[in-house]
């Protein structure tokens, strides 16, 4: 496995307002390294690229990349990687009141997960990359 080489861009210490516009603020604080942001346990970390569209409501669309975390435990409401009945597949993890993979899109069924449900959970999703343009 090789290890990414740092790509540091700066950051900037001022918060850009998604409401009404402020005056520019050009306070660096430091380099930033987006692996130093997004990989928090590099041996356990992979990325993968989503296809379709039931995660819409997360934020997660088609075409984005996720960053996937291995050695996370999975809790209620993370978004996980699943291996259901051998199919690989994007979605909020449920444990209670009853344990389902649930999508973040209205137009697609929730999938329950039954004593007899072959799941194999790959990991949390920790960061989506989300091309604006």
């Amino acid at each position: 496995m090789t290890t990414a080489a740092s790509l540091f861009a700066p950051l900037f210490e001022s918060r850009i307002p998604c409401g009404f516009p402020s005056p520019a603020q050009d306070h660096l604080v430091k380099p930033l390294d987006l692996n130093n942001l997004c990989v928090r346990h590099p041996a356990a970390t992979y990325f993968v690229r989503v296809q379709g569209d039931s995660m819409v409501g997360a934020g997660i669309h088609d075409g984005d990349l996720l960053v996937v975390d291995r050695s996370l435990t999975a809790r209620h409401g993370d978004v996980v990687i699943a291996c259901l009945q051998g199919e690989f597949t994007v979605k909020r993890l449920q444990l209670s009141p009853a344990p389902a993979l649930l999508p973040d899109n209205p137009a697609y069924p929730a999938l329950p997960l039954d004593e007899g449900s072959e799941l194999d959970l790959q990991g949390v999703v920790t960061f989506v990359v989300h091309a604006v343009r």
